[in-house]
Order: C-alpha cells, then sequence, then structure tokens
C-alpha cells in the first residue's frame, strides 16, 4: 500500500548511511516516530550533513514495509527546518575549514608587486572575463594573460575550477591566479561554496584572488583565497597598478633611498668631525683632511649612481619593474661598497689613533697652555702647570715633584705585589 507523497517535520534520530550509500534514519516529536529511507541517488544531492537532534523538513512517500509491517518514509527531498539546505550546508563548510585554519591571515600570501604573468579561471565567454582584460589593458599591455575556461555554475562546475587552479598553479612562470564569475544567486555562486574548490585554493603555490562578483555576501572561496576582491574588474586593478602608479612608487622609494644614503654619510661626516675637534689629533690635521674629502667622494659617487637610475627609469618607463630591480641593486651594492671604504678608513684611523691607547686608562700631559705634548720627563719642571687628557675628558694640575730616576716598570711591579 503507498499514500500520497507528504511533508514529515522532525527531529532526526539514529541517522546511519550503509556501505551502499543509503540512509536510514528515525524522525520524532514528543508524541510519535516514523522510520525514514534515503536512498544513495537522494542522499548524495543533499548539500548539508545531515546529524542526529538536526530539526528537518522532509518529503516523500509513505509505504509499508512489508516482512514487519512498518510504516516508512522514502525521502527525495530533506532540508534544515528554519533555514534554507544551501545555507545550512555554507555554514557547515564554513565552520569545519575555519577549525583547519584554512581562513588564518597568517597562511595568506600577500600579491606580487609587479607580476610578469596572471591565470584566470573563469568561463571564457562571460562578462567577467571581458572586464579583467579590459582592464588589464589599460593598465598595463605588457602583462601575460593566461585562461583556463570552466563553467562556473551547474552541475560539473566546481571540478572544472578545481582542475583550473590546479592546472595553472602548476604551470611555471605563473604569478597569480584570478578565480571568480560575474554575480547571481546563491544557486548560480555554489561553485565558489563547495569544499573541493576550497581546498584548491588553499593549496594552490602562487597567490589567489577570489573575484566572485557579489559585494555584499561571501562565498567560502572568498574566506580561503589570499585576497578577496569584490568583483572581477576589482581584482583585475587589484592584481597590476598602472604604469605611471608604479614609477611614481619607484620615485618614492628612490628618494628615500637617496635621503637614507645622506643622512648615513652626514652622521660618518660628524664623527670625522667630531674626532678632529679632539685636541689629540691636531697634529693630524691633514690626515683627518683627507678623510673627510673621502667622506664628501662618497657622498658625491652615491649621488651620481641615484640621478642616474632615476634617468634610466624616466626613459625607460615600460622596463619599470627591471629598473626597480636594478635600481634596488646598485643601491645596495654602492652602500654596501661605501660602507666598506668607510670601515677600512676607520679602521686605519684608529691604528693610528693614540685614542686607542687612552680608551685603556692611558692620559696625555700637555704643557704650555695645552699647546705641547709632554713626551718625556725631562720635559716637565716642578711648579708647572700642566692638563692632562683622558680618553674623555680632561683637568688641569700643578707638578709638585719631579723624579727622573724612578722607573715606571717599578710602578707596575709594586701595583703587581
Amino acid at each position: 500500500m503507498a499514500l500520497p507523497r507528504v511533508w514529515v517535520e522532525g527531529e532526526v534520530s539514529g541517522y546511519k548511511r550503509a556501505a551502499s550509500g543509503h540512509v536510514f534514519f528515525s524522525l520524532k516529536d514528543e508524541k510519535s516516530v516514523i522510520k525514514a529511507v534515503m536512498w544513495q541517488s537522494t542522499a548524495r544531492q543533499v548539500p548539508f550533513e545531515v546529524k542526529d537532534g538536526m530539526k528537518v523538513v522532509c518529503r516523500g512517500k509513505v509505504s509499508v514495509y512489508e516482512p514487519r509491517g512498518d510504516y516508512q518514509l522514502y525521502v527525495d527531498l530533506v532540508e534544515p527546518k528554519g533555514k534554507g539546505a544551501l545555507q545550512m550546508a555554507f555554514e557547515q563548510l564554513k565552520e569545519k575549514l575555519k577549525a583547519e585554519g584554512l581562513f588564518d591571515e597568517k597562511r595568506k600570501r600577500r600579491l606580487p608587486l609587479r607580476p610578469k604573468t596572471i591565470g584566470v579561471v573563469t568561463s571564457p565567454s562571460g562578462a567577467a572575463l571581458r572586464d579583467i582584460l579590459r582592464i588589464l589593458e589599460r593598465r598595463y599591455a605588457r602583462l601575460h594573460v593566461v585562461i583556463y575556461p570552466a563553467r562556473v555554475q551547474g552541475e560539473g562546475a566546481a571540478a572544472e575550477i578545481v582542475e583550473g587552479i590546479d592546472a595553472l598553479g602548476a604551470r611555471p612562470g605563473i604569478d597569480v591566479l584570478i578565480v571568480g564569475r560575474g554575480g547571481g544567486s546563491i544557486e548560480d555562486l555554489w561553485a565558489f561554496n563547495e569544499e573541493p574548490v576550497a581546498r584548491a585554493i588553499a593549496r594552490s603555490p602562487v597567490p589567489v584572488i577570489s573575484a566572485v562578483g557579489h559585494e555584499v555576501d561571501f562565498t567560502i572561496a572568498d574566506f580561503v583565497a589570499d585576497v578577496r576582491a569584490s568583483t572581477p574588474s576589482a581584482a583585475a586593478e587589484m592584481v597590476i597598478e598602472t604604469e605611471a602608479a608604479f614609477a611614481e612608487r619607484i620615485g618614492a622609494l628612490t628618494r628615500r633611498l637617496a635621503e637614507t644614503l645622506r643622512f648615513e654619510v652626514q652622521r660618518l661626516r660628524g664623527d670625522v668631525d667630531d674626532l678632529a675637534r679632539h685636541r689629540i689629533f691636531q697634529n693630524f690635521q691633514v690626515r683627518l683632511a683627507n678623510l673627510a674629502r673621502k667622506v664628501d667622494d662618497l657622498e658625491t659617487r652615491g649621488r651620481n649612481v641615484i640621478r642616474a637610475e632615476q634617468r634610466a627609469l624616466a626613459a625607460h618607463q615600460g622596463a619599470a619593474r627591471l629598473a626597480a630591480e636594478r635600481l634596488g641593486y646598485v643601491l645596495r651594492r654602492t652602500l654596501a661598497e661605501r660602507r666598506a671604504a668607510w670601515d677600512r678608513l676607520t679602521a686605519a684611523l684608529d691604528a693610528l689613533s693614540p685614542l686607542a691607547v687612552l680608551k685603556k686608562g692611558y692620559t696625555l700631559v700637555w704643557k704650555e697652555g695645552g699647546l705641547r705634548l709632554a713626551r718625556r720627563i725631562e720635559e716637565v719642571e716642578a711648579g708647572e702647570t700642566v692638563e692632562v687628557s683622558f680618553f674623555k675628558g680632561e683637568f688641569r694640575a700643578r707638578v709638585e715633584s719631579v723624579d727622573r730616576k724612578k722607573l715606571l716598570e717599578s710602578r707596575f711591579l709594586k701595583e703587581g705585589s
């Protein structure tokens, strides 16, 4: 005996999926219970995961299972009570992938500054592809674009999107992927909410921009992708700057590097000036002047390098990326060479500098108001006023007595005992 198709609302209990793929469970409320069966072909189409305790609404036919005389509901449609099946599936998958860490910001990568080749996975006949190509052409005509045609809605769409992501991700030279389509209903966009697509985006070896054409709602692909764009057009604008904007960025970086080099040279010059003002170096004026000239030369050469690179950049806008890399390399190399030269000059100066000795605790004695250095005990007289210089600081003293016979070694021996 069979009854007409009916709708039954209840709580799922005893949910079990057999090896054949058929599903068996019961629907119950406060007063009654009825067994339910869902064949494998129907169960495979349920987009969300049915669990014990879930409130659902099932449609099907009631029939008698003759061997036991039981009434059973043969279900051909099941939906969660209170919200749609697709919304339930979305929330379940979102929680699952979030728990696995696929949404974490730490695992997401920055887009390349200047990509050479962009991969696009979308429908070849959709408006999304036309918008992407039009904007990329307008912003930077020399960019290379590789398109993987894929259906973006309907049966089999998710599988084709996964194939496209994997294929372009494995292709050498691809710098970034745009995966998306134009707007539509939740049913139209559902391929971008399926788990295989999310996992393909997560395992992509290159950064992925999710560009599904919807302003407010998010898809699972948006949460997993490295970057989310509200529309395919926005993705194209995001992935590459205009040549003028990029040239301006290079110019700003160039100016910043030039300022850094200038401040570094000024700091080094200040160090030389401080040394030159020290009393101990009054006999090294010529050597210090030579060092100062070398520092000035370093600064001039650094500025010339920067100006040359700026002129090259202005003359070849189309080679902006190469110019940026070259400029960075030249500036780093120049700065390293100048630092090395400064280190060599500093080492040579330290080798000649009496300050290296003064740092160990020795002092210098000056006569004639600090104009002449006393090098021997015979040059000092009792009653004479002298100035004594330490590594830092000095003081004035009056000589009470002079013992020209006492040896320095005897003082060291006495202190050592």
